[in-house]
């Protein structure tokens, strides 16, 4: 079965190549946001004649394309996740590496006011927040959306 990424591809009017293909669907289904060595790796396991440098152009056209984002997430690596999902944000634990995504509407809305106010058609939203988890209790997780994967903590801002 076609992944959302394949069939993004092949509107797009890319040439789906057997690598292309194995890193659409790896990254179809993986958690989190990847990394081009972990693609790499994953791809790999796929097709051990899928190299480095093919992993990296391979990104870079899907990202050239509309298909991929780039986010940094507090890493010095650029990590991907799939574009056209839902407007979400990033909270990132900057000790343990923890991305927790989750969906604020009123930010989301607040960001829309301050954009028109300005003049601007709000296109995209990306938001990332950095910090540590708070030693005492935490509050509990209000959105039904949040998502949590696990990530190699970036360096210190």
């Amino acid at each position: 079965m076609e992944s959302r990424i394949e069939r993004l591809c092949v509107e797009n009017g890319l040439k789906m190549t057997g690598p292309r293909r194995a890193i659409a669907r790896i990254l179809s289904e993986v958690d989190g946001h990847p990394d081009v060595d972990e693609l790499h790796r994953l791809a790999h396991t796929l097709d051990p004649r899928i190299s480095l440098a093919t992993v990296y152009r391979t990104v870079r056209l899907f990202e050239q394309h509309g298909i991929l984002e780039r986010r940094s997430l507090g890493s010095r690596r650029a990590r991907y996740e799939m574009s056209g999902e839902h407007d979400h944000f990033h909270l990132i634990d900057q000790e343990s590496g923890k991305v927790i995504e989750f969906d604020e509407p009123e930010t989301e809305t607040l960001m829309r006011r301050v954009a028109a106010r300005h003049g601007f058609d709000l296109i995209s939203l990306k938001i990332e927040l950095f910090g540590r988890k708070l030693r005492s209790e935490s509050p509990p997780d209000r959105s039904d959306d949040a998502r949590q994967t696990v990530e190699p903590a970036g360096e210190p801002r």
